[in-house]
């Protein structure tokens, strides 16, 4: 019993020292800025939602609707693409070998690298073709951002499975398209899940590309969260600034909240059980 509780314990401070800025967000969130000059500490003595208010408010300036559009819009793409990419060539690999030796450890070295080496060959091709500050060349280049992951994640899903299940298919007279789409994709349904809500995540938290290839039609939430924090005059607006960040923070919190157990599953049973 008291190595249970001290157990507890240990997790409770663990988990207050790890989450200590998301919390010193929330709660700065709530504060007006009298208050938060007055009360650095995590105790509200008079709780507000005027921050959230002003963030919600829509001006000629800032949009918190048009910049959570742009970013849920570029994260679908760019992970979707990736996805249907990644699949066929993760099947080659996994099945066939090619680029087993050579390939992966290129993509996952390639990926290791700081996107910033990239920034202006890719703002001048962007350029050249017309898609900067559109939707379209933001989620295009998360595609290249979510490709290394998803490739690894279904390269292991796929070599999971039994490559029994594709001489019977073969046999049956199923071409490789047809495997690849009606037998192996259903039985990869979790790791598929699983790239899905890590390429989204990763998409979403992407702030380079946002602020080098987008201006205003297309800014994501991650650049237009910081128009926020000197919104209103006067230096940094801190309880504003707490409460945008909040709201960005939200959509890839919810959905790895939602999908915990799809993810758990995925990882720990080797993505074969879907």
């Amino acid at each position: 019993m008291i190595v249970t509780a001290l157990r507890w314990v240990v997790f409770a401070i663990a988990a207050f020292a790890l989450n200590f800025p998301v919390i010193a967000t929330l709660v700065t969130s709530f504060k007006s800025s009298r208050e938060i000059a007055t009360n650095p500490g995590l105790w509200i003595q008079a709780p507000t939602l005027e921050n959230y208010i002003a963030v919600l408010q829509v001006t000629d300036r800032l949009n918190i609707f048009a910049y959570l559009w742009n970013s849920t819009v570029a994260a679908l793409i760019g992970t979707t693409l990736a996805i249907v990419l990644a699949f066929p060539a993760a099947y080659a690999v996994a099945r066939a070998g090619y680029g087993r030796r050579m390939l992966m450890p290129l993509i996952v070295n390639l990926r290791a690298l700081p996107l910033i080496i990239f920034a202006i060959p890719i703002y001048m091709m962007f350029q050249w073709v017309g898609l900067l500050d559109t939707q379209l060349g933001l989620g295009l280049i998360l595609v290249v951002v979510n490709l290394p992951l998803a490739l690894v994640i279904l390269v292991n899903a796929i070599s999971e499975i039994p490559v029994e299940l594709d001489e019977a298919a073969l046999m049956d007279g199923a071409g490789r398209t047809k495997i690849i789409t009606t037998i192996i994709a259903p039985v990869c349904r979790s790791a598929i899940v699983t790239t899905f809500i890590f390429g989204f995540i990763t998409a979403w938290n992407e702030f380079l590309f946002g602020l080098m290839l987008t201006t205003r039609q297309a800014v994501p939430m991650t650049v237009g969260a910081s128009f926020f924090f000197s919104s209103g005059g006067g230096g940094i607006q801190w309880g504003t600034a707490s409460a945008v960040m909040i709201v960005a923070a939200l959509p890839p919190a919810v959905l790895g909240l939602v999908m915990y157990r799809q993810i758990s599953r995925s990882l720990t049973a080797g993505a074969v059980k879907g």
